[in-house]
C-alpha cells in the first residue's frame, strides 16, 4: 500500500494538472504571437525602410482590446481563473470619450502586455511545446521501431544503445516537462494579472471602497437592530410595568382595609414600578428614541433640549432627512455634548443648528459656558473622545474649540450619502 501511494506521488502529482497547463500555453500562443507584425514594422523603422507606415500602431490600438478578451476567455475555459479587470472609462462616443479611452493607463498596461510580454512568452510557449514534443518522441523511440516494417529495422547493437540512452531522455523530459509548464504558466499569469488587471492603485481604491460599503452595511444593521430593541422594549416590557404601576395604584386606592403594613408594601411597589418605567424610558432613548424615527431630528432634538435645565435654542433646517444611520449620529452627538454642558460646563444657555449643505449635514453645538474641554484629556469611548469615535464610524469630521473662559463650539460634519 506505501508503495502505491509513493508511485501515485512520484508519477500522478507532477502530472495531474499538466494537461490544463500545456493547453493553456498552446492557446496562448497565437495570442502572444498576434503582434508580431508591429515588431517586424518597428526593425523596418529603424533600418530605415521606405515603407514605413503608422498602421501597425493602430492596428495594436485597436486590436488590443480584442485580444484581451481572448487572453480572459482563455484562463477561464482552461484553469477556470477568472482575470481582474482594471477601471473602465467613462462611457460615450464623442471626442473626449475617445481621447480618455486612448490615454487610460489600463489600455497602455494590455498594450504593453500584448506587444513586449507577449512574443517574449510566445519564446517561452515554443520552448515548453519544443519540450513536450521531444519528450514524448524520445520517450516511445521503441515504440516507433516496433512499428516499423521488419525490412526497414535496424538491429545494429549500438543503435541499440543509443535508442535506449534516447528514451532515457525522453522520460526525463517527460519529468521535466509539467515543472516547466508549470513555471511558465506562473510567469504568464504574474504577468497578466499585472499588466491586463487593475494596478494597485486601483486595487487599493477597490479594497477602500469595498471596506467603505461592508462597514456601512454594519452600522446600518446595527442601528436597525437598536430599532427593534426599542420597539420590543417600548412595545413589551415597558407596556408591562405599566400596566403593573397602575393595578397597583388601582389596589392602593380602592382597597381601603388593608392592614397598614401591606398599605406600605403597595405603596412601595408602585413607586418602583413608576422608577422603573422611568429608567425604561432613559433606556429606551438611549438606544434609539421613537420620536427620531417617526419625525425627524428636529423633533427629537427639541425633545432632549426640553429636559436640560439650562435653555438651548435649537434650529433645524433640512430639505431632505439623511439616512437612517447619519441621523441617529447626529442625534446622539448632539444629546451627549448638551448633557455635558449642563453636567460640567457652568453654562447659562446653548445653541444647536442643524443644516445641510449638498451632501454634506453639519451640526454645531455652542454654549457660554467656563471652557477648558479637552477632547485629548477625555477617556477612549466615553466624552469626547466616544463622540469623535461615533462621528469617525460614518467617516464624519469632529472638532471642539474651547478656549479657558469659554465658548465651546463642537463642529460635526457627516457626509450624507445621496
Amino acid at each position: 500500500m506505501q508503495l502505491t501511494t509513493w508511485l501515485r506521488l512520484v508519477l500522478g502529482r507532477p502530472f495531474r494538472r499538466a494537461g490544463h497547463r500545456t493547453a493553456l500555453v498552446a492557446a496562448g500562443l497565437p495570442l502572444h504571437l498576434a503582434l508580431i507584425p508591429l515588431w517586424l514594422w518597428l526593425a523596418g523603422a529603424i533600418a530605415g525602410a521606405p515603407a514605413v507606415t503608422p498602421l501597425p500602431v493602430l492596428l495594436t490600438l485597436v486590436v488590443t482590446p480584442l485580444l484581451t478578451v481572448g487572453q480572459r476567455r482563455r484562463y477561464r475555459a482552461l484553469v477556470g481563473k477568472d482575470l481582474p479587470r482594471p477601471a473602465v472609462p467613462g462611457p460615450g462616443r464623442n471626442r473626449k470619450a475617445a481621447v480618455r479611452r486612448l490615454t487610460s493607463r489600463a489600455l497602455w498596461r494590455q498594450a504593453c502586455y500584448h506587444a513586449v510580454a507577449g512574443p517574449l512568452l510566445a519564446v517561452l510557449d515554443l520552448a515548453v511545446l519544443a519540450v513536450w514534443a521531444a519528450a514524448l518522441v524520445a520517450a516511445s523511440l521503441y515504440v516507433w521501431i516496433w512499428a516499423l516494417p521488419p525490412q526497414w529495422r535496424v538491429t545494429d547493437v549500438g543503435y541499440t544503445v543509443q535508442a535506449a540512452y534516447i528514451t532515457a531522455g525522453g522520460l526525463a523530459l517527460l519529468f521535466l516537462g509539467p515543472r516547466l509548464t508549470g513555471a511558465v504558466v506562473r510567469l504568464d499569469t504574474r504577468t497578466a494579472e499585472v499588466l491586463l488587471g487593475p494596478s494597485r492603485t486601483e486595487k487599493l481604491a477597490r479594497r477602500v471602497a469595498d471596506l467603505a460599503e461592508s462597514r456601512a452595511g454594519v452600522l446600518d444593521a446595527a442601528d436597525a437592530e437598536r430599532r427593534r430593541i426599542e420597539r420590543d422594549l417600548h412595545d413589551g416590557a415597558q407596556q408591562r410595568l405599566v400596566s403593573l404601576a397602575v393595578n397597583l395604584g388601582l389596589a392602593r386606592a380602592t382597597l381601603g382595609d388593608l392592614p397598614e403594613e401591606a398599605r406600605r408594601v403597595i405603596d412601595q411597589a408602585h413607586r418602583e414600578a413608576k422608577e422603573a418605567i422611568a429608567e425604561l424610558n432613559n433606556l429606551v432613548r438611549g438606544l434609539h428614541p421613537a420620536v427620531l424615527e417617526d419625525r425627524g431630528l428636529d423633533a427629537a432634538l427639541s425633545g432632549v433640549a426640553a429636559h436640560l435645565t439650562i435653555p438651548v435654542r435649537v434650529a433645524v433646517d433640512l430639505p431632505r432627512r439623511p439616512s437612517p444611520t447619519v441621523e441617529a449620529v447626529a442625534y446622539f452627538v448632539v444629546s451627549e455634548a448638551l448633557t455635558n454642558v449642563a453636567k460640567h460646563a457652568q453654562a447659562s444657555r446653548a445653541d444647536v443648528t442643524v443644516e445641510r449643505f449638498g451632501e454634506t449635514l453639519l451640526v454645531v453645538v455652542t454654549d457660554d459656558g467656563a471652557g477648558g474641554a479637552d477632547l485629548a484629556a477625555s477617556g477612549g469611548g466615553t466624552g469626547l473622545a466616544g463622540l469623535a469615535q461615533r462621528v469617525a464610524s460614518v467617516d464624519g469630521t469632529f472638532s471642539c474649540h474651547s478656549p479657558a473662559g469659554g465658548p465651546t463650539v463642537i463642529t460635526v460634519e457627516l457626509p450624507c450619502a445621496p
